[in-house]
């Protein structure tokens, strides 16, 4: 059940005139925050720390199957009895161009300023590391890395498996992705529970997160190099390509040990050259304008070429 790239593309412009308000979140959460209430409910549920690892991990695969037919199904629903304008307005809702821009222009715009406290604050927002060892290079790489991986999770993955699988393909993605950022992680509470989800968000990411580099590179117009050479180094299969190429592109070093609940973590250097600086995080943006404008284009080319 694929979508027409007219629909992906009507999509993607709702997202990016109007994204997700504030006000309505307030009233209506995102419909991300409902499968990560799921999730949670069904992690409480199943993830016994007294059960053996094995059942662990079948339970985790259980519950990712859960999710993902709810997920999938009811995209397939509104798809179906709602049509090609329900199909664009609810898939805006699976794609992040507005809310990434805004949040990481919310970081720009204090460090600019030289206000390093307002930096923290609203880059904490975005990255899990700690803030407050953060000097202004490091509140800018560390924006600029979440802008760049976040391009692929919140933008390029997203509108790939819309084009692919429609609407249920986008919603059971927006699952996948959700279940990795909460129980995906390598800690021993979810390493068997979470298994499933992790591996299973890399796969779905190996194509777009190889398109997102690209398009980074096209946008900056460099950093091909760097994004080949580079993006192996990353412990994700799938984050380094994006995050190489925005290093490339901008001629920075980004990566890098970083400091995580209290344990510095060796993480490799991408890029070379200077450490990024708050112009830096401006280019970062216009790099990821263009970028998704490039994205658009080739929405408009596929619909062009789609059988009538």
């Amino acid at each position: 059940m694929s979508a027409s790239p007219w629909i992906v593309l009507g999509a993607a412009a709702l997202d990016a005139v109007v994204g997700y308000p504030d006000a309505l979140h307030r009233r209506v959460p995102h419909p991300v925050a409902w499968i990560g209430a799921l999730i949670s409910t069904l992690e409480a549920k199943f993830n016994r720390p007294a059960w053996g690892e094995l059942t662990r991990r079948l339970l985790g695969v259980a519950t990712l199957l859960i999710i993902v037919g709810v997920s999938g199904a009811a995209g397939g629903l509104i798809a179906r009895y709602g049509g090609p304008w329900a199909t664009a307005i609810v898939g805006a809702l699976g794609l992040a161009q507005r809310s990434l821009f805004d949040h990481v222009r919310a970081v720009a715009k204090p460090l600019s300023l030289g206000d390093r406290a307002a930096a923290r604050m609203a880059v904490a927002r975005i990255v899990g590391r700690d803030v407050e060892r953060l000097d202004e290079n490091g509140v800018a790489a560390a924006a600029i890395e979440s802008l760049a991986e976040s391009f692929n999770d919140g933008v390029v993955a997203p509108i790939f498996w819309f084009v692919v699988g429609g609407l249920p393909g986008l919603f059971a993605y927006k699952a996948v992705n959700t279940a990795d950022s909460l129980i995906g992680h390598r800690e021993p509470r979810w390493w068997s529970f979470g298994w499933a989800s992790a591996r299973v968000d890399d796969l779905l990411n190996l194509i777009p997160a190889r398109l997102a580099g690209a398009l980074i590179a096209l946008a900056g117009r460099g950093g091909w190099r760097v994004m080949l050479r580079d993006a192996g180094q990353h412990a994700s299969p799938n984050a380094g390509w994006p995050e190489a190429a925005m290093a490339g592109a901008l001629g920075v070093r980004l990566g890098g040990p970083a400091w995580y609940d209290g344990a510095l973590s060796p993480r490799p250097v991408l890029g070379e050259g200077r450490d990024a600086d708050p112009a830096d995080l401006w280019r970062a943006l216009r790099v990821y304008v263009l970028a998704c404008a490039i994205l658009w284009s080739m929405l408009i080319l596929g619909g062009l070429a789609w059988p009538r």
